[in-house]
């Protein structure tokens, strides 16, 4: 059972850039944050991926699990989730990166 996922979430793609979150959620919270679901918006800046002299960065996150037993209209996400970070072109580039989320409630 991991911890839920909030606005307050800092998450990274595996080449340092930064996620920012956008959520419509707002009557579900976490430690005052709202949960994160799946179909929430996740767009990574600063990104500094370069494959054979051509920058790739990754620029969003899909997820490729979600919490098993929690809902708020869509599948809401916990530390536990797969994220992979993806490039314009929709390569994926590799895992999410979750520094930090809140710790009071968790879910599955």
């Amino acid at each position: 059972m991991g911890n839920f996922l909030t606005t307050d979430a800092v998450m990274m793609c595996p080449h340092g850039g930064q996620a920012t979150i956008a959520s419509t959620n707002t009557r579900v919270l976490a430690d005052g944050a709202p949960i994160l679901r799946s179909s929430d918006s996740f767009v990574i800046a600063g990104c500094t991926l370069n494959i054979s002299g051509s920058p790739h960065p990754c620029v969003t996150i899909k997820w490729s699990s979600t919490a098993e037993r929690s809902t708020i209209g869509d599948p809401t996400l916990t530390n536990d989730c797969i994220g992979l970070c993806q490039a314009a072109d929709e390569a994926i580039q590799g895992f999410v990166k979750i520094n930090s989320t809140q710790t009071v409630v968790s879910g599955e």
